[in-house]
């Protein structure tokens, strides 16, 4: 009736210190558990993490290099020099471009931008921008989420006499390890730029040591507007998308970026978001993490994806209706023929992964044909199928490029340096990266890089792993709880939905509805609730006349028809223990 393999791993404290926190702090014991589990553990630290305020944003000068930005950007705007932001083609990019260039219009600088074609220039800061910078008569560029690995686009720039600021947050190139273990003592090899902003050239930072591009992209205008926070409180939107959409950590500066900047999206201030929320058919108030997600990321992606995402920035910035109307039915149009070609190459993708070695560590797939625009997409789902670091490649030319995306046990940025030989370019993150190699070298990777994951991983590794935050009895389960469990919003990675356990469960009237969503109520003495697994309708042969069973699930309330009732969102289910 479940994945077997499935491990269920309950977070336990002793009993007197969860009761201590509960008592602290004014709430239940489940929740108390809960904020136990995110490392929260007095009363002061609960305070400020239930309720962020702006105020807490962290002062744009720790990030190094932050200084000398700021001082040549006002160079730029005493001398009348014109500024080209050089961004990416993703939600992340494009959001973090439009901050730059708002935030860069607003002081008066003259400023235009450039965003590279997935399709005729690939990722990144590269002579192409160089040379548009060159032809629009830019004196400094500033990149944004890129560019950190860009060394001879920087060269070529420089030798043109044109300046560079490099924001961005992928990982650099280590140049020497740390004898210590601290990557803050270790030492990158880094583009010769003015200046470098990455929170990741000072990982010990504790507030903005995982921004999104986007968030390096506010933190810059941070510092040029003064390090006030409440001077950019008007690009929260915008960094908002772009921290939802790189999958940073939910936590510390990100958490009030996310926190602020959803209370803006669902206002509606821009012309552009409000258009796209819109055309995707989005109540306001209905806006949450998953709806960014679902909805409006998926739309700015589908630009760069499909076709050329310059226009988006212009959708993120303009204050005219009727263009932003046009924008967004476009990229609606997009995102459906996305939708269409995704679920074409990931379904071959399925059907050459079935003839793979099951054994392997990573599972390497490449295709003439595949669309560069989905790959990333795919990957993602191939990685969640077979819970193995998953490659889908494009074949052209014969070269194969395409995305990489891992399971939480595995840095596959660090992996593929340790394929390096064999590759021509690659970058990116931990759990997500872009690459490229000789169509020839692919068995030769998809074996060294299979290797690698071997080496690195054990058994366990590759056995999906469900955490929960705390076993409850059904009595637990209130409406007290569940407004409790909001004031956790925003979620995302590292501050999870907290899922709760109950064992020794009746289910009763159990029954497909809709499209393959497991209907029932799950009772435990007296108490009785009414419960739904979203697409888990597979599970009702397991169930019917099989006994109790136990029961991981995210408790919410229902409104349905003007009423509203408790209800447990069923992540998973097994044979009661």
């Amino acid at each position: 009736m479940v994945n077997s393999t499935q491990r269920w791993l309950v977070s336990r404290t002793n009993p007197e210190y969860v009761s201590y926190i509960a008592g602290a702090a004014s709430v239940s014991a489940p929740f108390a558990q809960v904020l136990i589990n995110r490392g929260l553990k007095d009363p002061s630290r609960i305070s400020s993490f239930l309720d962020p305020a702006v105020s807490g944003l962290s002062d744009p000068y720790d990030l190094p290099g932050m200084d000398k930005a700021v001082a040549r950007i006002r160079a730029a705007a005493q001398r009348s020099q014109r500024v080209l932001v050089h961004g990416d083609y993703d939600a992340d990019g494009v959001t973090a471009t439009s901050i730059m260039v708002e935030g860069l219009r607003r002081l008066g600088i003259d400023t235009c931008y450039f965003i590279p074609n997935r399709m005729d220039h690939g990722y990144g800061f590269g002579e192409v921008g160089v040379q548009k910078a060159a032809e629009t008569g830019a004196h400094l560029i500033v990149t944004v989420d890129c560019g950190i690995t860009s060394f001879e686009a920087v060269t070529s720039a420089n030798s043109l006499g044109i300046d560079v600021i490099i924001t961005d947050h992928h990982e650099p190139a280590l140049k020497q390890k740390p004898e210590n273990g601290s990557l803050d003592s270790a030492i990158f090899s880094l583009p010769e730029a003015v200046a470098v902003l990455n929170p990741k050239l000072r990982p010990s930072l504790t507030t903005a040591a995982d921004l999104s591009g986007a968030g390096v992209a506010l933190k810059l205008m941070q510092g040029l507007l003064g390090g006030n926070a409440d001077n950019v409180a008007g690009f929260f939107d915008l960094a908002a998308i772009g921290t939802a959409a790189d999958v940073v950590t939910v936590l510390d500066d990100n958490r009030i970026i996310l926190r602020e900047g959803i209370g803006l999206l669902r206002s509606g201030v821009r012309p552009g978001i409000r258009a796209l929320r819109e055309a995707a058919g989005m109540r306001p108030d209905f806006l949450r993490m998953s709806s960014l997600y679902y909805t409006l990321i998926p739309r700015l992606n589908a630009a760069g994806r499909m076709e050329d995402a310059t226009d988006v920035v212009k959708l993120l910035t303009t204050d005219s209706e009727g263009e932003a109307g046009e924008l967004a039915l476009w990229l609606n149009r997009l995102n459906t023929r996305r939708q269409e070609v995704e679920l074409r190459v990931y379904n071959e993708a399925l059907e050459m992964a079935k003839t793979m070695d099951p054994s392997a560590g990573a599972i390497v797939l490449a295709s003439e044909g595949w669309h560069p625009g989905v790959v990333g997409i795919v990957a993602s789902r191939v990685a969640e199928e077979y819970n193995r670091p998953a490659f889908v490649l494009s074949l052209k030319d014969g070269v194969a490029s395409g995305s990489a995306r891992s399971i939480p046990a595995f840095d596959i940025h660090r992996g593929l340096s340790r394929c390096g030989e064999l590759l021509r370019r690659f970058g990116g993150h931990k759990q997500a990266a872009g690459l490229s190699l000789n169509a020839c070298n692919l068995a030769a990777f998809g074996h060294m890089i299979s290797e690698v994951v071997m080496e690195t991983l054990s058994e366990d590794d590759f056995v999906p792993v469900l955490n929960i935050d705390a076993a409850v009895s059904l009595s637990d389960i209130t409406v007290e709880l569940i407004n409790e469990i909001t004031r956790l919003e925003p979620f995302g990675y590292g501050n999870e939905e907290p899922v709760f356990g109950a064992r020794g469960l009746e289910a009763l009237q159990p029954r497909i509805v809709g499209n393959n969503h497991l209907k029932m109520y799950l009772r435990q003495n007296a108490y009785r609730i009414d419960s739904i697994g979203f697409d888990l309708g597979g599970m009702l042969p397991g169930i019917e006349g099989n006994g109790p069973v136990d029961a991981a699930f995210y408790p919410t309330i229902n409104e349905w028809n003007g009423g509203r009732c408790v209800q447990l969102n069923i992540k998973a289910l097994r044979p009661g223990r």
